[in-house]
């Protein structure tokens, strides 16, 4: 694979928008009228999103913005965050004054499913039906837009828009694995042997966070190599009650043991985030890194030592991953009608083929638009996993506080304060704490 900075061609607007919307809060939070003629002159969208600016999706709605701004008169105000300070302010944020318009949020139970739970995200049916935003999901991508009552995804009503999808595989250096004499594993074993040559050399195999989700996400996908498709729909949506002591979780929890004890794993990871081991990668200086799609652009444009490849993770049917985040309009946004306007300008086949032509994983393009290599093979990895019906959602769906509750069980086992059966009995006290009513 090559890895390059891209020069990417502006994307033209394809025609005007027909505004056929009620009405828009406007700035001083009283109702204006629609423009009859789309001059939206005056307005002001407050658009907030957490992608890096050189990153696939940020190049996407960029060009998004503008056309946005082109088309309507209407101005962004573009709001950068992190992602993890959303994840712990959305449900104060979107219930406040701060609030942006529209905003990109976590999809799953645990977060934009909280959040439609208690009423701080808008029900997008009526966007939905007027916009034809489900004609152009996938089943499996349109089930972390819907959430019941209880938050629980997979039915009930749209609360938000994916408009990427992502998951997760296996990075490696080839020069590093070229060195050692390594092939591309093609099975766990494969990945175990290249995994003990880098250790025997002194070169730690694997980039790791566990301040963050690198090694929780890489937890769950041993967990669904010996797992199907009822395992995760009882784990993700409570269909069955979940064996904490099974073949599934317990081969997760001691293989991840026996990595850290082989030193596959670097202990220093625990005070690592996923952007220090992200850098780790960029800069040579271990072979593999186990983590999203959502690195791919941003590596295809800073990785200029070495020579990248990506290949899906052997020996298993399910992986992570999912529609990518969403975006949700919160209940406080002064501009609702513009936010939709917004959202379904990145959803048009030319902002959605920026996007793949950039690194990302557009879930509404013309695949015949797409032309870059580096972009197809993406695409070529993503569909395999589609083909197989293998994306299983996150580790940290299940409940509100799980992503952090994951995060400091790993933390434990990396650190030897908890053995795998230990650690194994605080995530199943976590987990059951939140979901044994909803079973009932």
């Amino acid at each position: 694979m090559k890895n390059r900075s891209r020069t990417l061609a502006a994307l033209t607007a394809a025609g005007a928008l027909t505004f056929t919307l009620a009405a828009c809060s406007s700035e001083d939070g009283g109702e204006a009228e629609t423009p009859a003629d789309g001059d939206w002159s005056g307005e002001t969208l407050n658009v907030m999103h957490f992608e890096g600016q050189d990153s696939a999706m940020g190049i996407a709605w960029d060009r998004a913005i503008e056309i946005f701004e082109e088309e309507t008169g209407a101005s962004v105000n573009l709001e950068l965050t992190a992602f993890e300070d959303l994840r712990t302010s959305a449900e104060q944020l979107f219930d406040s004054g701060d609030a942006p318009d529209v905003a990109e949020y976590n999809k799953g139970n645990a977060t934009a499913g909280q959040l439609a739970a208690i009423g701080v995200i808008q029900n997008l049916d009526e966007a939905y039906e007027e916009y034809g935003w489900d004609e152009l999901l996938s089943d499996s991508v349109a089930t972390t837009a819907q959430y019941n009552d209880e938050g629980v995804m997979g039915s009930g009503s749209y609360y938000g828009v994916p408009n990427y999808g992502e998951f997760t595989f296996l990075y490696y250096n080839e020069d590093m694995f070229a060195e050692y004499g390594i092939e591309v594993p093609e099975s766990i074993e494969e990945i175990e042997a290249a995994a003990a040559t880098f250790a025997d050399a002194g070169v730690t195999p694997f980039a790791e966070s566990v301040q963050e989700y690198p090694l929780g996400q890489l937890w769950y996908q041993f967990a669904l190599s010996q797992a199907d498709r009822e395992f995760v729909n009882a784990y993700q949506l409570y269909t069955e009650p979940v064996d904490w002591q099974g073949e599934e979780i317990s081969y997760a929890t001691e293989t991840l043991d026996e990595w850290i004890e082989q030193g596959y794993i670097s202990s220093e990871a625990t005070g690592m985030t996923a952007e220090d081991a992200g850098l780790q990668f960029i800069n040579g200086e271990v072979p593999m890194f186990y983590s999203g799609s959502w690195w791919y652009g941003r590596f295809l444009t800073e990785v200029s030592d070495f020579e990248m490849g990506i290949t899906n993770w052997p020996s298993t049917e399910l992986t992570p991953g999912s529609g990518g985040n969403m975006w949700v309009v919160p209940v406080e946004s002064e501009q609702p009608e513009l936010a939709r306007i917004f959202i379904d300008i990145t959803m048009r086949p030319e902002i959605q083929a920026l996007l793949g032509e950039s690194g990302g994983l557009p879930v509404a393009a013309d695949p015949a638009d797409i032309t870059d290599e580096d972009a197809q093979a993406l695409i070529e990895l993503f569909n395999e996993v589609l083909e197989r019906d293998g994306l299983a959602f996150y580790p940290d769906w299940p409940t509100p506080n799980f992503y952090g509750d994951l995060n400091g069980v790993l933390q434990g086992l990396v650190n030897d304060d908890f053995t795998p059966e230990e650690a194994q009995a605080e995530l199943e006290s976590y987990y059951e704490g939140h979901v044994a009513d909803l079973r009932e």
